[in-house]
């Protein structure tokens, strides 16, 4: 857990940090294309300094179709006067990511949604996700599952909740009767990670409809399948440049 000095709003330089402005940027737009959105809710944070203290997230109540590199803001997590700012984020966006950012120096990027079948997956009995399939496999004991909902992520109930991804193997966590989170090391991993876990998750609710017994693959199967896929070359980075790609031809001011 990193210190808490804090850091006066007046010291931030919101300038400067384009890349990750605009991969942030862009992650919003395609969040919004994929339905991933919820109204003006939900938020996405990336770390800019060495301990991850200080980070970018979208403004308080902007759609992220809407949302522009140049509109995020910069905050501190261990600046107690963030909600006293006159662009102070979301209270649950500073609540959730200030937690994080604070105590998980390794999620340089946190993508929370509440996206349709991850939030499904999340309603369930047993909110495990079996690997039935590849993209499923790829999540295989990657996962953490917080089943202690205690209302809106305010500050001690993000605290909380937070700390289920303290360990740095599980870059995904389902939030019961809420949603999901997903960490990564820069916005190009955890937003391929994000596309792939709702993927996953609506392959397996599907599957349920069905009503027929599940095909499971078999516990080594399922390890060597993710590990397979977390060494794969190069493919969150092209996938997401790809998307940029898109995004440059079709919706260029979200890098403004």
């Amino acid at each position: 857990m990193q210190s808490a000095r804090s850091t006066s709003p007046k010291a931030l330089s919101p300038a400067g940090h384009s890349q990750e402005r605009s991969d942030l940027a862009a992650a919003f737009r395609w969040a919004a294309r994929l339905n991933f959105h919820e109204g003006v809710a939900n938020h996405f944070s990336v770390a800019v300094n060495e301990n991850g203290t200080q980070f970018l997230m979208n403004p308080n109540q902007s759609h992220f179709s809407r949302v522009k590199a140049s509109e995020l803001i910069l905050v501190d997590a261990n600046d107690p006067e963030t909600m006293n700012r006159p662009d102070a984020p979301d209270p649950t966006a500073w609540g959730l990511h200030g937690a994080l950012h604070r105590q998980c120096q390794h999620a340089r990027v946190a993508l929370h949604v509440h996206s349709i079948h991850a939030t499904i997956l999340s309603t369930l009995q047993d909110p495990h996700l079996p690997p039935i399939d590849q993209n499923c496999a790829m999540f295989f004991n990657r996962y953490a599952v917080d089943t202690e909902y205690g209302g809106l992520a305010f500050e001690e109930e993000a605290a909380r909740c937070c700390q289920q991804l303290s360990n740095p193997s599980k870059k995904v966590l389902i939030m019961c009767h809420h949603g999901v989170m997903v960490i990564g090391e820069d916005v190009a991993d955890a937003f391929n990670r994000l596309f792939y876990f709702e993927r996953a998750a609506e392959t397996y609710i599907k599957a349920l409809w069905t009503g027929q017994p599940l095909r499971v693959l078999s516990d080594a199967v399922a390890e060597k399948t993710a590990r397979e896929l977390e060494e794969y070359p190069g493919q969150a980075e092209r996938h997401f440049a790809e998307l940029k790609s898109i995004l440059d031809c079709e919706e260029p001011d979200y890098a403004q």
